[in-house]
């Protein structure tokens, strides 16, 4: 793999959501790649476990943090700031969300997925670049968002906050060039990793029936989605700013969207 050529050596990374699957993976291949990595999350003790395995492959640290908590985010950059100095790059991996009909969705919910998709990563975002990356004059973010070309039935407030991720990432690529930030998104598709295990059987069942109509007739790994988001925050990208990755086995082109949506709407028959 490319990133094992030291491509982040000297660098500071911070990775959020960063105990598990997708995150997981990218905290693990940027220590690979010669970085020194925080990883955060809400979740002390898993967080903590994730830290000592991670500890394996090059210097981790991790630090409990809600990225709905402008105070707690602030908390972090002091940690950063205080212990290395610098940041270098920024992962906007964490989010949260959970299938539901848009009929049935509570008000609650979609508050809930909004304020931590779409408020956490702005105010990570902004947050660490005010402390970090604008008075340095330089910085790489990377976003995580979905598939979203052709919108995402049972899944509205994901959607929409991701949607608002991507445009916010278009805005920064150009207000930001002037501080030689840089800033992406990688969408991924369906992905085998610890996120699939949360949903009920039938919606897993779904999503099996479905991998034969991926173009390339399988789901995706961490590993797939690590190698692009390593690659965008890596100076191998260095001209590269404000696209959107898609990491889906060309399953933006052809999928049948409404897949998850028949099958909650079959629940309710």
């Amino acid at each position: 793999m490319m990133i094992n050529g030291k491509l982040f050596e000297g660098q500071i990374a911070l990775v959020t959501g960063g105990r598990s699957g997708i995150g997981f993976q990218i905290a693990k291949d940027l220590l690979k790649g010669g970085a020194k990595v925080i990883i955060c999350s809400r979740k002390e003790e898993k967080l903590k476990a994730a830290e000592e395995k991670l500890s394996s492959y090059g210097e981790c640290s991790a630090f409990t943090c809600d990225i709905r908590q402008e105070e707690s985010i602030k908390q972090l950059a002091n940690y950063i700031a205080d212990k290395y100095h610098k940041l270098d790059v920024l992962i906007n991996n964490a989010g949260g969300q959970f299938p539901a009909l848009t009929e049935h969705m509570a008000i609650k919910g979609w508050n809930a997925v909004i304020n931590n998709n779409l408020n956490g990563t702005f105010y990570m975002t902004q947050i660490m670049a005010q402390r970090f990356f604008i008075p340095q004059k330089h910085g790489v973010i990377t976003n995580i968002i979905v598939l979203l070309n052709r919108g995402f039935p049972a899944m509205a407030h994901t959607g929409a906050a991701r949607a608002g991720i991507e445009n916010l990432t278009k805005t920064l690529a150009q207000e930001w060039s002037d501080y030689n930030i840089r800033i992406n998104c990688v969408a991924p598709g369906i992905i085998e990793s610890s996120g699939l295990d949360t949903y009920p059987k039938p919606i897993q069942d779904m999503f099996e029936k479905a991998k034969t109509a991926i173009p390339l007739k399988r789901f995706g790994t961490t590993q797939d989605v690590s190698n692009a988001v390593c690659f965008l925050s890596s100076s191998q990208a260095a001209y590269i700013s404000g696209i959107s990755l898609y990491v889906d086995g060309a399953q933006h082109l052809n999928f049948d969207n409404m897949g998850l949506a028949n099958t909650l709407k079959s629940f309710m028959s």
